[in-house]
């Protein structure tokens, strides 16, 4: 919506100036020599504008962690954010989505309202890929990551007994993961 208000203010003035040149020229083919000039002068002012005061258009980097999960940050965190270390309790948000789209689990879904809390480094209660994007982030940030089936479920997925699955064998994960709270576990 910003994008295209900033081009409408962009483009009023130049239509107006555009009118009044026209007017002003008396021949036909000058008033359509002026139009035509003017308008690509203000089309190309309109996009310089655009893309200006547009950077949210730019595609966000990808990072990558050594075991393979790649992340963009999605949101900041605040300066001097505290970061996690390995024992320490994290508290996070999350959505998990299969590649199709559709959502297998959300801390904020119907009924959860609850922040997931584990120990940062541990090798139970989340999937590694979890924990190795919580590594990489500081409290407050906003990432989105793809985790990769060896750092998710691998070649089990999670599967009923009936062997239906929720999550197939060999499944690449997609979170976006917000990072509330970090704090020293008790002695």
């Amino acid at each position: 919506m910003r994008s295209i208000s900033l081009l409408a203010l962009a483009l009023v003035p130049s239509a107006t100036a555009l009118s009044m040149s026209a007017r002003q020229q008396t021949p036909a083919r000058s008033s359509r020599r002026t139009f035509l000039s003017t308008a690509a002068a203000s089309t190309v002012a309109a996009a310089s504008t655009l893309a200006a005061s547009s950077p949210a258009l730019a595609a966000p980097e990808i990072f990558n962690t050594p075991s393979g999960v790649k992340y963009a940050v999605t949101g900041p965190a605040p300066k001097g954010a505290a970061r996690p270390k390995q024992g320490d309790i994290v508290a996070i948000e999350y959505t998990g989505y299969l590649t199709s789209g559709q959502i297998f689990d959300a801390t904020h879904s119907e009924g959860k309202k609850n922040a997931l809390l584990f120990k940062a480094g541990s090798e139970s209660g989340v999937i590694p890929g979890l924990n190795d994007i919580v590594a990489q982030m500081a409290v407050g940030e906003k990432v989105q990551a793809i985790v990769p089936p060896s750092m998710a479920y691998g070649d089990k997925g999670v599967c009923l007994e009936s062997g239906e699955c929720l999550i197939k064998p060999g499944s690449t994960l997609v979170y976006d993961v917000l990072l509330k709270k970090t704090s020293i576990p008790p002695p």
